[in-house]
């Protein structure tokens, strides 16, 4: 399935931001793989001193920003294992702020974050495929909204991306 098949209705209004930003060109498992390549090529050819750097007081780095994607991946993609397996206990949403602060990325090697979020996508990418079509329509509560199985996994995608954008915006 590509994102312009996935009904509105399979996701909070609040993430369509993230949706509108996954390529129609690829297939669900497709862009798992594409999107993940395209990202790491595109930060290894930010100009190292920007690693580090924050755009205002009290704001993320690129490092900072590459393991809260990670940690936003493992999260999403646990919620839609859950569901998938027909899991029907609402899930809380999860204070990014929070984690970010004591995630220490910043500290990271760029390296070691770009090795890890392709571990981590490895597994998402293994998750999606051993879905069939019933677990993927299947549907959960998290954060207060339903979700669908194979929003998620548009949504890993369109919050990479995301991601992507607010680098060229106030990093670049």
């Amino acid at each position: 399935m590509k994102v312009t098949e996935l009904p509105k209705g399979e996701y909070a209004p609040y993430q369509e931001s993230y949706i509108s930003l996954v390529d129609d060109a690829w297939s669900l498992v497709e862009e798992l793989e594409v999107s993940v390549h395209a990202f790491i090529k595109f930060v290894q050819e930010i100009p190292m001193d920007k690693y580090d750097y924050r755009y205002a007081k009290g704001k993320w780095t690129i490092k900072d920003i590459i393991q809260h994607i990670i940690d936003t991946e493992r999260i999403f993609s646990y919620r839609a294992l859950r569901f998938a397996r027909n899991d029907n206990t609402p899930l809380p949403g999860y204070e990014e702020n929070a984690y970010g602060a004591i995630a220490n990325g910043h500290e990271r090697k760029l390296q070691e974050l770009l090795t890890e979020l392709t571990i981590v996508r490895q597994g998402t990418i293994m998750l999606f495929k051993s879905f069939d079509e019933d677990a993927l329509l299947r549907t959960g509560t998290a954060s207060g909204y339903t979700v669908s199985v194979r929003a998620l996994g548009f949504i890993i995608i369109g919050h990479q991306n995301h991601h992507i954008k607010i680098f060229k915006e106030r990093y670049l």
